[in-house]
C-alpha cells in the first residue's frame, strides 16, 4: 500500500477513536484531501512535494477531536498548537524521510496561518482547506471574495473557486 493510502485508512482508524464527529471529520479530511491532490496535480508538482502535500491534507484537522474536548472547539489557532505533535505521533511508523516529515508537520502546524505561505505545498493547502471549508460554513459570496483575494495565489485554485462560487 502507498503512503498516503496508509494514511488516509489511519486517518479514518484515528477518527473512529477519537472523533465525536466521526463522519464530519471523516468526510472533511477526505474532501481537503481532494482538493488538495487535484491543485497539486494541475499544478505539476514534483512527486516529492505532492506527496507531502497529500499527507499533510490527510492530517491538517488530526487535533480537531482534542481541541474540541480540551478547548470547547476546534478553532485555528488551538488546531496550529496542537496538531503539530499529534501529526508527528501519527505519521511516526510511516518511514518518513525526517525532512518530509517535519514539512508535514510544519504544515499542519500553520494551516490556518494564511499568509506568507513558503510552498506550493502550503499554499495549496490552504486553498484545497477553504474551498471546503467555505461550503460546509455556508460562506457568503463577499467573504469568498475577500478570501480569494487575500489568499489565492494558484490558477487552478482559482479557477475552481470561480467555478464553485460563480456569485463571488
Amino acid at each position: 500500500m502507498d503512503r498516503v493510502a496508509e494514511a488516509v485508512s489511519s486517518m479514518v482508524r484515528f477518527y473512529s477513536e477519537t472523533s465525536d464527529r466521526i463522519v464530519h471529520d471523516v468526510n472533511h479530511f477526505l474532501k481537503v484531501w481532494g482538493f488538495a491532490r487535484t491543485i497539486g496535480k494541475m499544478e505539476g508538482l514534483d512527486p516529492e512535494t505532492q506527496e507531502t502535500l497529500e499527507l499533510a491534507a490527510v492530517a491538517h484537522d488530526i487535533a480537531c477531536p482534542l481541541c474540541r474536548e480540551k478547548y470547547g472547539s476546534a478553532d485555528g489557532k488551538h488546531q496550529e498548537l496542537e496538531g503539530g505533535p499529534l501529526t508527528r505521533e501519527f505519521y511516526k511508523d510511516f518511514d518518513l524521510p525526517a525532512e518530509k516529515l517535519d514539512r508535514i508537520v510544519y504544515l499542519v502546524a500553520h494551516h490556518h496561518s494564511y499568509y506568507d505561505s513558503d510552498g506550493p505545498d502550503y499554499q495549496i493547502l490552504l486553498e484545497a482547506d477553504f474551498l471546503v471549508n467555505a461550503d460546509e460554513s455556508a460562506l457568503s459570496p463577499k467573504g469568498v471574495a475577500t478570501f480569494r483575494d487575500r489568499v489565492f495565489r494558484t490558477e487552478s485554485g482559482k479557477r475552481m473557486l470561480k467555478e464553485m462560487y460563480p456569485d463571488a
